[in-house]
């Protein structure tokens, strides 16, 4: 089997063994849902984020966007547990899009050229420690990453990544049900919580949980969101109904900055 054959082969396995939800194509919103990947770069502290940041503004982006990926966000954590590591968000068409980024960079010389300063660094002084990579499913009723009017416009802005755990398959799904027909999504919309994304994680750590990312202008403008968000009726209404009941077991909540370069 030549090696085409081999990732078109893989790729239909992996999607077979998906999720009923990751073989749909965004019904609900009418668009085809991405697949989108989370990067967590566990950085060192001080003057090791330059080569990184560097690698990230000066290959990674630029590269990613000539495959046609428009969109890609690029973060600092502010506060949580993985300060000061940085976030990179690439949200990708298709799964094989997802799977081929790595072989399809390699392809790319003008990628290469400008990768080689951090992919030369010794292992005395590795410009990160490791990397962390989530694959998402975007929920059917936010099917593609929503650009923040605030980065079309170059203003300042904070993000929130959320974690939301679940103790089995079953019950996390019935927590993406929530967001989706369920209406959350619309009561975060109508309250001022903005989405950047909502997403089902497919593979990654913490499984099963779901991941989303909010914008706010500051952390004022967060504060007051969620105040409206809690005395919303329709939200209350919601949390109230015995089928969504002890749906998340855990959540994580981390502050994000974008760093200069993000296009999010």
């Amino acid at each position: 089997m030549n090696r085409r054959n081999f990732v078109s082969t893989a790729i239909a396995a992996g999607a077979a063994s998906l999720p009923a939800s990751a073989q749909t194509t965004g019904k609900a919103a009418g668009a085809r849902q991405e697949y989108l990947e989370l990067r967590l770069y566990q950085t060192n502290l001080g003057d090791k984020k330059k080569p990184l940041q560097d690698y990230l503004s000066g290959a990674l982006i630029p590269a990613v966007n000539r495959l046609g990926i428009k969109s890609v966000g690029a973060f600092n954590v502010k506060y949580g547990a993985n300060r000061p590591s940085l976030y990179v968000l690439i949200p990708h068409p298709t799964i094989e899009s997802a799977l081929t980024l790595g072989a399809r960079l390699g392809k790319d010389a003008e990628y290469v050229k400008a990768a080689a300063p951090l992919m030369e660094m010794p292992l005395a002084d590795p410009p990160y420690v490791r990397i962390e990579t989530t694959l998402m499913l975007a929920f059917s009723h936010l099917p593609k990453l929503v650009v923040p009017a605030q980065a079309a416009e170059k203003k300042p802005r904070i993000f929130e990544l959320r974690i939301y755990e679940s103790h089995n398959e079953k019950i996390a799904k019935k927590k993406i049900e929530m967001f989706n027909e369920g209406g959350e999504i619309a009561i975060f919309q109508k309250c001022g919580l903005n989405p950047v994304f909502f997403g089902e994680t497919l593979f990654g750590p913490l499984m099963p949980n779901l991941q989303y990312m909010l914008v706010h202008d500051d952390m004022a403008a967060l504060d007051k969101s969620w105040a409206v968000f809690r005395d919303a009726p329709e939200w209350k209404e919601l949390s109230k109904k015995p089928e969504y009941a002890n749906t998340v077991s855990n959540v994580t909540d981390f502050i994000l900055t974008p760093l200069p370069f993000s296009q999010v």
